[in-house]
């Protein structure tokens, strides 16, 4: 209840600064030429010239599963919904969310999304894959061998990768290993997972998501690395691995089935809120390699100010992080015997 609390509250605030945004969706659906008779038909077409709580109430209203609509034939089919119950000139209706349609398009925003979706999910798993392997891997031997050059390099280099923003790693990348280094290492300065062939049919271009993916997986790679650190030499001074230690056990035993399980919470957090952060973070990143992804869209969308689309990329993204926040409470549920007891 508390996340869906927290979904709602994002999607009433965002739409309401959209809506209240002091420009015209429907004269930009047009153009200079057009009169001002039709964007006002348009604009009514549109439910522009509903007064701002109203928009806000009809958004909300069709992203809400169960919901009161005019009790109208077109209006049952056009939300391929199932009527619960009518009661006069209304009924309740029993639909899937339903995201509107793009203002510039005319697309179900649905499909467009189902189109940018999967390619944006394909490289946010892969940067936070390359992330969590890398991150920990560095964490865990930087905090064994503390103090010496493995670690301070670690530490060194987890700050510098920190400081640089997503887009500009990305642009370094696409310049030098696409660019200047691309003959040698065969990798575009641009290009989707996706691209069309000579005959105009869809193949996937695999290379095209390792710059990317690099690109994204920077800066978590340097957080998960000194979180790692720091959890690992905090739980290796405590007093069961002195214990384990005394007991003869095996120092990568030690290292990996006591010390590290005890040092996941902090851990997984990181990864967890980096992983919703990249799909939201990857706009700038997809920009810069013209990836094609949700962020390619959603930048679009506002620069044509498109509504429908520009909030459906909202609701995706928070729905993201309320859901990734309820699976790491039932993983924290798993891992760690203290949460279980308490």
């Amino acid at each position: 209840m508390y996340s869906l609390a927290v979904l709602l509250a994002v999607i009433m605030l965002v739409s309401a600064i959209i809506y209240a945004a002091p420009v015209d969706p429907a004269a930009l659906s047009f153009g200079q030429r057009s009169d001002e008779a039709t964007i006002a038909q348009k604009r009514k077409e549109l439910g522009l010239d509903l007064p701002l709580y109203r928009q806000i109430g009809r958004y909300v209203n069709d992203l809400s599963p169960i919901s009161l609509h005019t009790n109208e034939p077109s209006v049952v089919s056009k939300y391929d919904a199932i009527s619960l119950f009518s009661f006069g000139k209304k009924v309740v209706l029993l639909k899937f969310p339903y995201l509107q349609y793009s203002f510039q398009t005319g697309r179900e925003v649905t499909a467009i999304l189902a189109e940018a979706i999967p390619k944006t999910i394909i490289l946010a798993i892969s940067a936070i894959l390359l992330a969590s392997i890398i991150g920990i891997s560095l964490g865990i031997f930087a905090a064994v061998k503390k103090y010496t050059f493995f670690d301070n390099s670690a530490v060194i280099g987890s700050v510098l990768g920190y400081s640089l923003p997503s887009y500009v790693t990305a642009i370094f990348l696409a310049l030098i290993f696409g660019y200047w280094l691309g003959d040698w290492t065969g990798l575009n300065v641009k290009g989707s997972i996706i691209e069309l062939d000579d005959f105009g049919e869809e193949q996937y271009v695999w290379k095209n998501l390792l710059l990317p993916a690099v690109a994204l997986g920077i800066r978590p790679i340097a957080i998960i690395t000194q979180l790692t650190r720091s959890a690992m030499l905090d739980v290796l001074e405590q007093d069961y691995i002195r214990t384990a230690t005394a007991k003869g056990l095996a120092k990568a035993k030690i290292v990996l089935q006591h010390a590290f399980r005890n040092a996941l919470n902090p851990i997984l957090t990181a990864i967890s809120g980096w992983f919703a952060a990249l799909l939201a973070g990857a706009f700038f990143v997809e920009n810069v390699f013209s990836f094609k992804g949700l962020g390619d869209v959603t930048v679009n969308a506002l620069l044509n100010f498109d509504i429908p689309v520009v909030l459906g990329a909202v609701v995706f993204t928070a729905s993201i992080f309320v859901f990734i926040n309820l699976l790491m409470d039932v993983v924290y549920y798993w891992i760690d015997p203290k949460v279980r007891i308490s």
